[in-house]
């Protein structure tokens, strides 16, 4: 089988999870800068296997796009362009990034580590993915 991998785009920085092959459990990779997110999944796609890519889709409460729409769209615009053959879905993302610190504390860690925002992007992915998971 194949991966799956989520992204949790954002301005500054990109979260990224991945499945193992048989798809049953979302681990965190890491977090790039997002002016790199595109190059970095070129040279990950080129070594691994991945059938889907999750991205995060950001909503109000109401459900409403959010402020930081644009800025995903742009994003998912551009990974179209790069991946034309890559199946993307777009998956709700609100309070992932609210579960990532509250895994990171129920994980124990310190206030000082718990301030580490690409350690929570990366978290927050691999909610996301986890999520489709239990959904599928």
């Amino acid at each position: 089988m194949s991966r799956i991998l989520a992204v949790d785009y954002g301005l500054k920085r990109t979260g990224i999870a991945v499945t193992d092959e048989l798809q049953i459990i979302a681990s965190g990779l890491t977090t790039v800068p997002s002016e790199i997110a595109i190059s970095f999944l070129k040279d990950y796609f080129s070594k691994e296997n991945v059938s889907k890519v999750l991205i995060g889709e950001p909503k109000q409460m109401n459900g409403k796009p959010s402020e930081s729409t644009p800025i995903i769209e742009k994003f998912v615009s551009d990974f179209k362009i790069a991946f034309p053959n890559m199946n993307v879905e777009r998956t709700d993302e609100r309070f992932t990034s609210k579960m990532a610190i509250q895994t990171m504390i129920d994980s124990g860690l310190k206030k000082k580590q718990r301030q580490n925002k690409a350690l929570l992007d990366e978290i927050a992915a691999t909610i996301m993915l986890q999520n489709f998971l239990t959904k599928k």
